[in-house]
């Protein structure tokens, strides 16, 4: 039985179902039913979803869900809270919340494990709301857990343009470090300097190890958060000064090391190469970084800064648009679904 008992719910909602692994036109508006919370889970009106990579990938059929999660797209979403779990005791009906969810988000309604629910920021809309989950959960466990960024340190951001990018920038600045980003073009590289990043290198025209090397007078910087993968892998490691650390969060360029690789300078200045991925991560992980989030970086929110960037807004019944945007990577920031009202 779960608070509320969904008394007065519809049993069937509007989802984006993806019939078979393919290209952005396999995603239809269909109708599905709508989810039952578990124990620990609220159910959520849904109001907003962010669009990502990991949705396009497991779209394509790369990345499908991990056991027990919903087989429909999307990880993070701002709505309302319709029903809790009989588990759940420190969230209502009633209240709006944003969630990083374990799949479902594309839907009228979601479910999402409480202890992955944070309030709306202060002065923030269902949009802006749900923008934040995926990047600032991902951003904050790579770049500050596991990636140890600390004030005064220098950090390389690769695809600074992306939602992740956007994010990686502004925390990064906001907690004393000095960000450079890679990007692909003049208008990207101009979008991440006016986020915060000390300099911006068009990866297109430039070489940015050179580049690294330049701007740090040859000391190098102190973390890499990459999303590029094998193509960087010896050029990541170039960039990194004594003691740096290398944080792998997506291969966009391939999973395996194209370029000849030389380990030796790992072990001579001590570097780290590591990396993780969000969603098989266990609730409780996930839900302790939830709350570091509400500590160190709600407060920030509150009082706008670190805002997330929304580049375009598509309804539900374009998310087929949505992730051919996505794809194509002209965007800059968040590609946002607008549900509900």
């Amino acid at each position: 039985m779960t608070q509320s008992s969904q008394h007065g719910l519809p049993r069937a909602m509007r989802a984006i179902i993806a019939a078979a692994p393919g290209e952005p036109e396999v995603l239809t508006l269909a109708e599905a039913p709508v989810p039952t919370p578990k124990p620990d889970e609220v159910l959520i009106r849904v109001l907003a979803a962010g669009v990502n990579r990991p949705d396009v990938q497991q779209r394509k059929g790369l990345y499908p869900p991990p056991p027990g999660a919903s087989p429909l797209l999307g990880l993070e979403v701002a709505g309302e809270i319709v029903a809790c779990g009989e588990a759940v005791s420190t969230l209502r009906p009633g209240e709006r919340v944003c969630a990083l969810t374990n799949g479902g988000a594309y839907a009228e309604y979601c479910t999402a494990p409480a202890s992955q629910c944070l309030p709306w920021p202060r002065g923030f809309d269902a949009i802006r709301a749900a923008a934040l989950p995926e990047t600032y959960f991902t951003v904050w466990a790579n770049l500050f857990q596991l990636g140890r960024l600390a004030e005064g340190e220098r950090v390389l951001i690769h695809g600074g343009s992306s939602g992740i990018g956007v994010t990686a920038i502004q925390l990064a600045a906001a907690f004393g470090a000095t960000a450079y980003a890679t990007a692909g073009s003049a208008e990207k590289c101009a979008a991440c300097e006016r986020l915060g990043a000390a300099a911006a290198i068009n990866y297109r025209t430039q070489e940015f190890p050179d580049e690294i090397k330049r701007l740090t007078e040859g000391r190098g910087v102190d973390v890499v958060l990459d999303m590029v993968g094998g193509l960087y892998a010896q050029r990541n490691l170039s960039c990194l000064a004594m003691d740096g650390r290398l944080v792998l969060i997506a291969f966009l360029g391939g999973a395996k090391v194209t370029e000849p690789f030389d380990l030796t300078s790992v072990m001579v200045r001590r570097l780290t190469i590591t990396g993780s991925t969000m969603r098989p991560r266990s609730t409780a992980q996930k839900g302790a970084i939830a709350e570091e989030l509400r500590a160190r970086v709600w407060p920030l929110l509150d009082a706008g800064r670190c805002l997330p960037v929304v580049h375009d807004i598509f309804s539900l019944a374009e998310a087929s648009s949505a992730h051919r945007l996505m794809e194509s990577s002209a965007h800059i920031g968040k590609i946002m679904l607008k549900v509900a009202d």
